[in-house]
């Protein structure tokens, strides 16, 4: 295929300009989105984590609640500290199913991370609530996935809600907006034996 000229390139551009600036000026719905971040691939926290950042860089308050980890020191914690008026972090997991081994304290704990998150959506303070590793527990049945596909239902109209973890329930999918999956390439931990590090994994 023979280059373009500078000048070919730039009417080109153009164009696509042209073409882009209509799609966008056809968008005209604002809404709170439900977005789940799922999938094998290492970076559901950390994408719904970066969106906190971007809505606190806004001024909107943003309310944090992980239902598995609670158990370890993290980075984003310590960050995210810095802002009280801005966000709300709460880690109150104990620790992976593997670990705790008590299924009935497992559901109990759950239901008190639910019973948060539930506070914050329904406070229209909130901006944005994140449910991160909320998945998991819909997983391992700790949570009816019926009752947190109502409270979705009954959220505040502009309030963005996220919701990580691995093997996102299909109900979860269908009330979602917007849905990523993470799909795993290569990660160190199973090729290269590499443990879990600080600023990489919390």
């Amino acid at each position: 295929m023979k280059p373009r000229t500078d000048e070919e390139h730039k009417a080109r551009m153009k164009k696509v300009q042209a073409a882009q600036a209509k799609k966008v000026a056809a968008k005209t719905v604002e809404k709170g989105l439900v977005i789940v971040h799922t999938g094998p691939g290492k970076g559901k926290t950390s994408a719904a984590l970066g969106m906190a950042i971007r809505a606190i860089g806004h001024g909107m308050k943003v309310g944090v609640v992980q239902f598995v980890k609670g158990a370890m020191a993290t980075g984003e914690k310590a960050v995210f500290d810095r802002f009280p008026d801005l966000i709300e972090f709460k880690p109150m997991g104990e620790g992976f199913t593997w670990d705790t081994q008590d299924r009935a304290r497992d559901i109990a704990v759950t239901r008190i991370a639910w019973d948060e998150v539930k506070r914050m959506i329904a406070d229209p303070s909130y901006a944005m609530v994140i449910a991160d590793e909320l998945n998991i527990v819909l997983r391992y049945d700790y949570l009816p996935v019926d009752e947190v596909i109502e409270a979705l239902a009954a959220k505040p109209a502009m309030t963005h809600v996220i919701v990580t973890g691995r093997n996102a329930p299909q109900p979860l999918i269908d009330a979602a907006d917007l849905v990523t999956e993470m799909a795993q390439v290569k990660h160190p931990f199973r090729e290269q034996n590499v443990k879990a590090q600080a600023g990489i994994e919390f």
